[in-house]
Order: C-alpha cells, then sequence, then structure tokens
C-alpha cells in the first residue's frame, strides 16, 4: 500500500491549492463585509408626486426620515398621502438593491 504525503492526504500541489483558495475565499470575505458596511453608512433619498414626499433611509434599509409637504395632506384623500409614501419608500428601496447589486452581485452565487 502506498504512504499519502501533504496536509489531508493531499499531494504537496494539491495542499498548496487548497491553502490558495482558503486566503482567496478569506480575502473575498472581507471585501464583502467592508462592502456591507460601507453600503449601510450610504443614503439614499426618492421622492413621489413631484417631490411632496421624500424619504431617506440607509443602505441597511432603514428609514431615517419622511417629509411630507403640508400641500400633500387632504384630511377627505388620506389615501392619496399613504400612496406617495409607498411609492417613496419603494423607489429608495430600489435604490438600496440597485447599490447592493454593484457591490455583490458578482459574488452572489459564491455562496459566502
Amino acid at each position: 500500500m502506498a504512504k499519502r504525503s501533504g496536509y489531508g492526504g493531499f499531494g504537496g500541489g494539491q495542499g498548496m491549492q487548497m491553502q490558495n483558495l482558503m486566503r482567496q475565499a478569506q480575502r473575498m470575505q472581507q471585501e464583502m463585509e467592508e462592502n456591507k458596511q460601507k453600503l449601510n453608512e450610504e443614503e439614499f433619498s426618492a421622492s413621489s408626486g413631484g417631490g411632496v414626499v421624500k424619504v431617506t433611509m440607509t443602505g441597511d434599509k432603514k428609514l431615517k426620515s419622511i417629509e411630507i409637504d403640508k400641500e400633500a395632506v387632504d384630511p377627505d384623500d388620506v389615501e392619496t398621502l399613504q400612496d406617495l409614501i409607498l411609492a417613496a419608500v419603494n423607489e429608495a428601496m430600489g435604490q438600496v438593491d440597485a447599490e447592493s447589486e454593484k457591490l455583490f452581485g458578482s459574488m452572489s452565487g459564491l455562496g459566502l
């Protein structure tokens, strides 16, 4: 029976490949963490109704502010105001998603 050499039954070359892959995975993980931090610190703003409703949220999708112009407030038409708020929030979330895709898109299929 032949004796195997190297780490974990791998020959010398295969062991080096495994170490290189581990280092590469660690670098990618560190890059992802840095990108996540950067994204979370960034602010995204959107408006609706010609600017009568404005929202600002962070990259981790936490609302930071909602501004509503007085002309958007009609006690007899609350539904329109609700729709304007939803539209602005959804637009800001779309911006976060687009930025996230730019930062993480190439890594998303790697399961890291």
